[in-house]
């Protein structure tokens, strides 16, 4: 079986290297983003050696969809066709050159989720339980047959590396499982069920500001959900960006008297803000130029606010 795989992050490289290691596969060409264009992911991942080493054709291009791409995927004539981390919609024509034998894989229980940004999604939203899917592309975002689905329990204190990295477990999974399916033509594909079905809206670096007004278990689970490999939680702080990577409930601040946003204690290891209800987190990874906010120092609850 011939393979195209198309993609840009850590879960294509996985893909890669999963289909060409693979008894009676190959990966015969990748689709994936020029270099230049790399800060649109921030899990991107150069595959131009796992390509080389997979002895797959290497196409560099921005959109998916263009002509030429296109007519790169018909010289190929792929068997079968892999989209796993490549954020644009595969439109009908690409769908049509790939022979409509395509793939894709999303980190949600679809139909729930379908989408962007669905991982810090999972967490914000207070997901107990999640899922990985591999499903068969129509014209739609997200809303093909299920091929494979591999279901996760969220923790509580769960953080969007920690999930990131089980999903990456679980898509190694599902294709051990899919691909001896898929080869022998016999693959399972399974309707979503259009009356569970949610969508996720797209998320920015920007969508990381917090609100010190919000309280305390709110902010930490946006903290949380938004963490390496993505861009963080960020706040202001004399006139300093101040991105927060991880944080945990600080009981003391019931003895302080303080603003949302406020300093209120700090140590070699890390300090305690003020939030809106009240309640404390104490912040213990953080990346400023600044190193530790000055004690008393207010944090901007708008992005330039600085202190009161």
């Amino acid at each position: 079986m011939r393979a195209m795989l198309v993609g840009a992050v850590e879960s294509t490289r996985l893909a890669l290297n999963a289909i060409a290691a693979s008894p009676g596969w190959s990966v015969a060409g990748v689709l994936t983003l020029p270099a230049e264009l790399s800060a649109r992911h921030s899990d991107f991942v150069d595959l131009e050696p796992d390509a080389a080493g997979a002895g797959a054709r290497l196409i560099r291009h921005a959109r998916g969809n263009d002509p030429e791409v296109l007519d790169a995927i018909s010289e190929i004539a792929p068997d079968c066709t892999f989209v796993i981390g490549w954020s644009q919609i595969c439109r009908g024509a690409f769908l049509e050159a790939a022979g409509h034998n395509v793939v894709g894989y999303h980190p949600a229980p679809l139909p729930q989720l379908r989408g962007r940004g669905v991982i810090p999604w999972t967490i914000l939203l207070g997901y107990s339980i999640t899922a990985s899917t591999l499903f068969w592309m129509d014209e739609g975002v997200d809303s093909g047959p299920i091929l494979n689905q591999h279901f996760l329990h969220v923790g509580t204190h769960e953080t969007v590396g920690s999930l990131y990295a089980r999903h990456m477990e679980a898509l190694s999974a599902m294709l051990a499982q899919s691909l001896p399916l898929i080869a022998r033509g016999d693959a399972p594909r399974v309707v979503q069920d259009e009356q569970y079905a949610s969508w996720a809206a797209r998320r920015t670096p920007a969508d990381g500001l917090i609100d010190w007004t919000r309280p305390s278990e709110e902010i930490q689970r946006l903290i949380r959900a938004v963490g390496r490999p993505y861009p963080g939680a960020f706040s202001m702080c004399d006139r300093t960006r101040l991105t927060i990577w991880s944080a945990r409930p600080w009981p003391e601040a019931t003895r302080h008297a303080a603003s949302a946003g406020q300093v209120i204690a700090r140590d070699a290891t890390g300090f305690a803000i003020c939030c809106g209800d009240g309640r404390g987190l104490w912040i213990d990874d953080w990346s400023s130029t600044n190193g530790v906010p000055r004690l008393h120092a207010r944090l901007g609850i708008r992005g330039g606010e600085q202190d009161a």
